[in-house]
This record gives C-alpha cells, structure tokens and sequence, in this order.
C-alpha cells in the first residue's frame, strides 16, 4: 500500500504529548479529508470513536497504541511508521446496525463496530423476548441483560460475559446473555451474520432497560433489532506481523 497522504488524530490532552510531537515533527500530514489514511494515536477508545465520526469518507484507519490494551492498535514505531502503514495488511469490519424504540415510541439507529448491548437499568432484572430472524427463538430471558458480537468485538466485552471469540472471517454473531437467571444454563448462540435479531422488551415499566451500540447509549427502550450491514464498511490496517487475525487466535490461547 503506497501512501502519500496521512492525517493524525489524537486526544489534544493526552499525557503522550511528546511522542505525539515527534511523530508530527518526522512526518507531513494533510486534512482528514484529504488523507489516504487516518492515524489514530492512543487506545482502542480513541479509535472507535473516530471510526464512528469518520467512517463515512471511506479512508483506512490506522492505530497506534498508547493506551493499555490496544487490541485494534498497532505497536509504537515512530521511526517506522510510514513503512508499517506500506507493509500493513487490510482487515474489514461490517458493523452492526442497531435500531430501537424506546417508551415513548421514538426510534432510533446507530452502528456498532464491537456490540450491541441491551442491560437493566435498575436492580431488578430484565426480562425480554429474543427472536432471529422473525421466528421466537426464546419467549422469556431474566438477565441483566444480553449482547450481539461481531467478531472484531468478539473478544472484548462478549469475552468477558463468557462468550465465545470468533475467528474475523467466520461471517458469524454472537448472541450472548449476561449474568442469566432463568434458563440458567443458556449460554448464547453462534448466528450466521446475515442473522436479524430482535429484542422485545417485557414488563418495561418495573424493569426498565438500556441499549447501547459500543458507546452510544439509548434509555427506556422497547425493542431492540440488530443485524450486520455491509453498506458501511470499516477497513482497519494492520502491521504484517500483528494482523487483527492473530491476535484473534492468539486471545483463544490465552495469548
């Protein structure tokens, strides 16, 4: 991948200012929208929440990890770094299409790269009805709550609720319950990606619940519908040897 053009992004009060400086200082950027490539400078946080404010002018997204876990980053290299985004490989993400109704009968839509996650809002837990795609699959889920996983996301807060990770080019979701009470033994589901999936909300006004799509967060909903769009995609660079695939693998093995 030949490149001319970067834009650097970063969090302006970041205490890695002087890292930051240096790279500026070795390297010409131009205007977001100008650039061939996006350079994201901090953790995954960062990250996401510029795919989500960028991911419309179709540009790849470059991470440079300077926050603690950095799964969708790459190492620090400042000397390198052109020569890495040269050499790096393409992994694309479809993200999820998350559309609610909340109690007053407003709806809404917002894309997740990671998950969508509905949870109670309250000490009681939520009840809710899960159909894929239009056949009851559950009629009654007590949980705090539940979540679809793409596989980029499929390691990150689906792991940590017991679920499985899936290989990036699995063309799966997970459909993952969190802390469930009743069926107890319920683990989840693996659906195929073309999978709709929706949420109905039971008993909404004694057990309230919230929705999130990565970290936008939609309160008192009714429902909740969710299937994988490909009409948006994300492409995600990585250096050659620490592809987002590896480190898939890698997680599985406790890596």
């Amino acid at each position: 991948m030949n490149i001319n053009k970067i834009a650097l992004i970063y969090n302006h009060n970041s205490k890695h200012l002087a890292i930051i400086e240096e790279i500026k200082q070795l390297y010409n950027y131009c205007k977001i929208e100008e650039a061939e490539v996006i350079i994201v400078i901090g953790g995954d946080g960062e990250l996401l929440h510029n795919i989500h404010r960028y991911m419309h002018l179709n540009i790849p997204f470059y991470g440079v990890n300077l926050g603690s876990l950095g799964f969708l980053m790459n190492p620090l290299d400042t000397k390198k770094l052109l020569q890495n985004i040269h050499e790096s490989t393409v992994s694309i993400l479809n993200p999820l299409l998350m559309q609610v109704e909340d109690t007053s009968g407003q709806i809404y839509t917002a894309l997740a790269i990671n998950e969508v996650s509905i949870f109670r809002k309250t000490n009681q837990a939520a009840k809710f009805r899960i159909e894929v795609n239009g056949i009851e699959r559950m009629s009654e889920l007590v949980a705090d709550g539940a979540l679809v996983a793409t596989p980029a996301g499929s390691s990150a807060y689906n792991l940590s609720a017991s679920g499985p990770i899936l290989p990036l080019e699995s063309n799966m979701l997970c459909l993952t319950p969190i802390c469930s009470f009743r069926p107890r033994r319920w683990h989840g589901a693996l659906l195929l990606s073309s999978a709709t999936i929706k949420f109905e909300i039971l008993n909404t006004n004694k057990r309230p619940v919230n929705a999130t799509a990565d970290f936008q967060e939609f309160n008192n909903i009714t429902n909740v519908t969710v299937k994988s769009t490909k009409d948006k995609p994300v492409k995600l660079l990585f250096n050659k040897n620490h592809t987002l695939e590896d480190r898939i693998i890698k997680e599985q093995f406790g890596g």
